[in-house]
């Protein structure tokens, strides 16, 4: 036992695909959910919340609540059958048809790096270009030179930090460096810096209290709540793709999403 469970997520509605059910949709001849279970078959469980079909054997099945609640409904419902002793927790979309093992190993072995002070700044010290407007603290002669690379020409003029109010923490801790400590989850970021939400391994209390934390702003409920909600407060270690072949992260929203995923794997 490792430790290592994965979540794939599978209740998307595909309405920019007329509503078929995409996870079933063939990639290089194989429904993309199995290629997804393909990428974590070293996980010691693989829960798939949403309509799946037909499964490997020992993959375990769930539903959000209410089902169509989204994809936080859904990763509160699989952490619900996760086992005792799980540490860590995968949680993919069920539409990555590229996703590898070895693309999962490498967001496994970020999250458990601890960033040292020798380490160059961490990318999770920056908001990434499709987050919200941020409303960043102003740098100091004494802050490190990390929180001037975060803001570009394009943020609007910075706050000092004691002017921001409670809804401007989570672009404040957006910009917290790792030093010394670990992150709570791991996501690959695209080449335009967008973090791949549904492409991530999380420590399970992290994501756990990030749950909790996100329900109690939403009177307990999280159905419709948005993904980005979870990572409020908390530290986010962003990893560029190293490996080769294509984006890892790679999602089919289209059919032409699908024509280039087909390209990718011949």
């Amino acid at each position: 036992m490792t430790g290592y469970a994965a979540i794939l997520l599978a209740g998307g509605a595909a309405r920019r695909m007329g509503g078929v059910d995409k996870p079933a949709r063939a990639v290089g001849g194989r429904p993309m959910l199995h290629r997804v279970l393909d990428a974590v078959a070293d996980a010691d469980q693989r829960i798939v919340v949403g309509s799946s079909g037909p499964l490997p054997r020992g993959v375990r099945t769930a539903r959000e609540e209410p089902p169509g609640g989204g994809p936080v409904a859904a990763t509160a419902a699989g952490l619900a059958w996760l086992d005792p002793g799980t540490t860590t927790v995968a949680v993919l979309a069920a539409d990555l048809p590229l996703l590898t093992t070895a693309a999962v190993a490498e967001l496994r072995r970020a999250l458990a790096a601890r960033q040292s002070r020798d380490d160059p700044p961490a990318l999770a010290a920056c908001q990434s270009r499709d987050d919200p407007p941020a409303l960043a603290a102003r740098q100091s002669r004494d802050d490190p030179p990390a929180l001037a690379a975060c803001q570009s020409r394009d943020d609007p003029p910075a706050l000092d930090a004691a002017a921001a109010g409670p809804e401007d923490a989570p672009a404040a801790a957006r910009r917290e460096t790792l030093d010394g400590r670990y992150a709570a989850l791991a996501c690959y970021v695209d080449g335009d810096g967008r973090r791949q939400h549904l492409c991530a391994v999380w420590r399970l209390p992290a994501l756990r209290a990030a749950l909790d934390r996100l329900a109690a702003t939403r009177g307990g409920s999280l159905d419709g709540a948005p993904v980005r909600g979870l990572l409020a407060g908390v530290a986010v270690r962003e990893v560029s793709w190293s490996g080769s072949g294509p984006p890892p992260w790679f999602d089919c929203d289209t059919d032409e999403d699908v024509r280039r995923a087909e390209e990718w794997t011949r």
